[in-house]
């Protein structure tokens, strides 16, 4: 059964969690999604990728290897977990606007999708399926039963207009109750957004703070996937965009153009995710926004995570 959610009202709920340098949040914003996104027991869980630099996954390290930063304090770290037969929890958004109809990006939509539950564990991993234009739409709640989910997109066809961001921060807060060691969210779009009431940066505070790492799936032709490269190398408007919002959660902004490339693209990206290493700190008695720095004691070691936390 479908679940419609106005993005309207969710833009309500969530108001303004960061400015686009996720700096100090105003009192309001603050105290409304404090409640909601405080870090719980006392404990901050923060995903970690870590590769070298040659962009492969480092495995093997241990507490000692990693330093986290809190707000500029050095924390220590109280547990780190690695293990690749701990279950995912992923949230898929599938973009259905009227953006989607041109040069087969629905089809292409569809087949990334295919291709990342063929990646997923059958009664291990779980997933729920989502669609939006200016609404969210839950096709499939969370099940372990990929079985029902391979048909949650064939009667639909793409109409309105797009709200990626909103729909976004409503993800975030279905997925950040479920128990999997592993959360993800996985957007599967054409980049354009035409009518969401919050920002980038808003979005990827909202994500950050319940630990939720934000992947841009690009469902587009080649040609448009070299002018979307072609404007990622000219200088970053005030504006946040679609890196940044995958930059911040510890996500990545990826290509999925033909069916090579989606394959590679949805098995790299559910790897990342079974490879990451998951620590936890001391969460700050303060009530107020937290700003993580996680690094790994390695030359040239890089690291993705979440950017921050509420405390108290």
């Amino acid at each position: 059964m479908t679940k419609t959610l106005t993005l309207h009202e969710v833009a309500a709920a969530f108001v303004v969690v960061a400015s686009a340098s996720l700096g100090p949040l105003s009192t309001r914003s603050a105290d409304q999604l404090q409640q909601t996104f405080r870090a719980s027991t006392d404990v901050v869980t923060i995903q970690a990728s870590v590769r070298d630099g040659r962009g492969r996954v480092l495995n093997g390290l241990t507490r000692a290897d990693f330093e986290i930063r809190d707000n500029g304090e050095l924390r220590q770290i109280l547990s780190l977990r690695s293990d690749r037969q701990s279950p995912l929890s992923l949230a898929l958004l599938v973009d259905m606007s009227g953006s989607m109809r041109a040069s087969g990006k629905v089809a292409m939509a569809r087949q990334a999708y295919d291709a990342l539950l063929a990646q997923l564990r059958q009664g291990r991993d779980e997933a729920a399926v989502f669609t939006f234009d200016s609404a969210l739409h839950e096709r499939r709640p969370f099940t372990t039963d990929l079985w029902k989910l391979k048909s949650a997109l064939t009667e639909f066809e793409p109409f309105g207009t797009t709200s990626l961001y909103d729909a976004t921060a409503a993800a975030a807060r279905r997925l950040s109750s479920r128990t999997g060691a592993h959360k993800a969210i996985v957007v599967l779009t054409d980049g354009l957004d035409t009518s969401s009431m919050l920002t980038a940066a808003e979005v990827s505070g909202l994500a950050s703070s319940i630990d939720v790492p934000v992947f841009i799936v690009a469902t587009v032709p080649s040609v448009d996937e070299r002018f979307m490269l072609e404007t990622s190398d000219r200088p970053r408007a005030e504006a946040a965009d679609l890196r940044d919002l995958s930059e911040w959660t510890g996500g990545a902004f990826v290509f999925s153009s033909t069916p090579v490339e989606t394959i590679a693209t949805a098995s790299r990206l559910v790897d990342e995710l079974r490879q990451q290493y998951v620590l936890a700190i001391e969460a700050a008695g303060a009530n107020e926004w937290r700003r993580l720095d996680v690094r790994v004691k390695r030359p040239s070691a890089k690291v993705k995570a979440r950017s921050g936390y509420f405390g108290g």
